[in-house]
């Protein structure tokens, strides 16, 4: 069954990036939305494309995303949608974002894919097996880093952490560089052994889902701040480590 799971995201990720394709750095406007992030019309009509090929495929499961919200919710089985997380980069013409594809049993992440339509890369996990790279550069892995002091940190923008800012410029100071931007293509480069420490606030289940089965099949740890698993009702802040053993040192970092 896992295996046309796997299958169905892919298949989402593909119709995805053929409509997400053509609107690269084609002057795209971008509408504000409630909450101020900006959305286009790839986002929306990516995500409605996805729905509709995995309403098809499989008509018992939830699905649900970031433009629309949830069709037949409640199910044991829930795909979750992002179709362009980083969309302030991709109407900017940067290729530091992605389309997300989780699909959650009982809401714990069992299936993620993390594509980039520009590079054809795309990062395939699943719960159990290890993750799989599909790009020219690179394997999938994370690398040892045992010592904080020698860890590359990576965040999407100090922006993100409001009261928590303080935590996270403390945690700065701890590692050996600090680099900003990427979003989920950030996560997809810890997991290529390029990043070790991922600490984000305001995330919702959207931005995360497809995250875990990526990273803990590379060998990684996604968790929220504590160093809990996540839920769709956790707090928002997701920490992501290549090196598990990380993790207390980081917790100590961001609670000084």
């Amino acid at each position: 069954m896992i295996d046309s799971f796997i299958a169905a995201a892919e298949a989402a990720a593909d119709v995805a990036a053929a409509i997400v394709r053509p609107f690269f750095r084609a002057g795209l406007e971008a509408v504000q939305k409630s909450d101020t992030s900006p959305v286009t019309i790839a986002d929306r009509s990516a995500e409605l494309a996805m729905r509709g090929l995995l309403s098809q495929r499989f008509p018992a499961h939830t699905v649900s995303g970031e433009e629309f919200g949830a069709e037949n919710p409640g199910q044991r089985y829930r795909w979750v949608l992002d179709p362009i997380d980083g969309t302030r980069a991709f109407i900017t013409g940067r290729p530091q974002f992605g389309t997300l594809v989780a699909l959650l049993e009982d809401e714990v992440p069992i299936v993620g894919v993390i594509d980039q339509p520009v590079t054809g890369e795309r990062w395939i996990g699943a719960k159990g097996r290890p993750t799989k790279f599909i790009g020219q550069f690179g394997r999938a892995g994370c690398r040892p880093c045992p010592d904080l002091a020698a860890a590359e940190l990576s965040c999407t923008s100090p922006d993100i952490y409001g009261d928590d800012l303080p935590r996270w410029q403390t945690l700065t100071r701890a590692v050996r560089r600090t680099s900003f931007g990427g979003d989920c293509y950030a996560y997809g480069l810890l997991a290529l052994g390029q990043i070790d420490v991922i600490a984000e606030a305001s995330m919702q289940v959207w931005d995360w889902a497809a995250l875990v089965p990526v990273i803990e099949g590379a060998g990684g740890s996604i968790t929220d701040w504590n160093g809990a698993p996540l839920r769709p009702d956790s707090d928002g802040r997701v920490l992501a480590l290549g090196d598990p053993s990380l993790l207390a040192q980081v917790r100590a970092a961001l609670s000084a």
